[in-house]
């Protein structure tokens, strides 16, 4: 068989399977964090560890696609968002995804701490991921989009990583 008779992937399909969403509807985004609380307490409290497998998914699906790999991220920017017929409100993608890898680390740590054995701690772990993201979905304080303008102006992350970012403190102050 000759190169030429291969099934190839394009670059552009994969690239683009591989982005994250910039700009990011804040509606979308509040409402995902919305679903990120129920989940986590539903785990919580009903005990089911399983489910934070689905939980750290989730995240990594969103970190690494925005919302195309993520069932959540799917269900509300196909289903939810459009029937509440708000006015889309675009905010700055790179916080939004780095606040996305902050819960990486929150719900890959949960499910280690289930897989090891450690229950009590993973609920710990996943009470602070709900908390984080009643904060988002409630009062629209983005935690990790706050760290993400800190490291902006520690230098940490380069400015033209996300040049609408450079004000974020204002702009998030006024939404």
């Amino acid at each position: 068989m000759s190169r030429n008779d291969t099934t190839q992937t394009s670059p552009g399909k994969v690239s683009a399977l591989f982005s994250f969403p910039n700009p990011v509807n804040e509606v979308s985004a509040r409402l995902v964090a919305a679903g990120v609380v129920v989940m986590s307490l539903l785990t919580i409290s009903l005990n089911l560890k399983w489910a934070t497998a689905v939980i750290a998914y989730g995240f990594v699906a969103r970190v690494l696609t925005g919302p195309s790999l993520s069932p959540l991220g799917q269900f509300v920017t196909r289903i939810v968002t459009p029937r509440l017929h708000l006015a889309e409100r675009p905010v700055a993608g790179p916080p939004k995804r780095f606040a996305q890898g902050i819960g990486v680390g929150f719900s890959v740590t949960a499910l280690a701490l289930t897989i090891l054995g450690y229950w009590g701690a993973a609920q710990i772990v996943l009470a602070l991921l709900a908390t984080a993201a009643v904060l988002e979905s409630a009062f629209g304080l983005c935690l990790g989009c706050k760290a993400f303008a800190v490291l902006m102006r520690l230098g940490v992350v380069p400015q033209e990583v996300c040049e609408r970012c450079n004000n974020i403190w204002v702009s998030s102050a006024t939404a």
